[in-house]
């Protein structure tokens, strides 16, 4: 090989070489993205004692309007517990979680409804939860029915009903009771 080929290889094996380190540069320099654990949804993660908080956020159609607390809590203990949300203005509602088990806080009937949302949707409210003496403070997004995913755990405020009031009374003539033997 003469001198002109070895300085032709060399040129072409340097640019093969920056090729490869331009296309693997970016993992050299940026942390990768699977080693780095964090929650894939739209609510927070949060441990509490024997509690696992898992997607919990708050589903509202207004500030002042009440809230409902969907998600997903676990219980990791041997014995019964039960999980109090405190929110804004004093709202607070009660979750109670069998003994290793779990509550899935958008299939249950008996719902978490606490009394006001506290923030405007779209907005993050701080919440209280505690369970026993355990208890922490976290940040927890409110969503409005805008996605339809969530649009079925809009809380529903009812409506005052009026009350059917008798103002007369009736009694029994004797043309309507029955004749006694037949």
């Amino acid at each position: 090989m003469n001198p002109v080929q070895r300085g032709k290889l060399a040129i072409a094996a340097a640019a093969i070489g920056v090729g490869l380190l331009s296309v693997t540069g970016c993992g050299f320099v940026n942390a990768q993205q699977t080693t780095h654990q964090y929650s894939a949804s739209d609510g927070i993660k949060a441990d509490l004692g024997p509690l696992q908080l898992r997607n919990i956020l708050i589903v509202a159609s207004g500030e002042n309007e009440p809230g409902r607390v969907i998600g997903a809590v676990f219980n990791t203990s041997a014995t019964d517990a039960t999980l109090t949300v405190s929110g804004a203005n004093g709202a607070q509602t009660e979750i109670p979680v069998k003994a290793n088990g779990e509550t899935f806080l958008n299939d249950t009937a008996d719902a978490a409804i606490l009394s006001t949302a506290g923030v405007i949707p779209g907005g993050l409210v701080p919440i209280t939860v505690r369970s026993g003496s355990d208890s922490a403070t976290v940040n927890v997004p409110v969503l409005d029915g805008t996605l339809p995913e969530y649009a079925k755990y809009l809380p529903t405020t009812p409506t005052p009903t009026a009350t059917p009031t008798s103002t007369s009374t009736s009694t029994a003539t004797s043309s309507e009771a029955p004749a006694a033997g037949h």
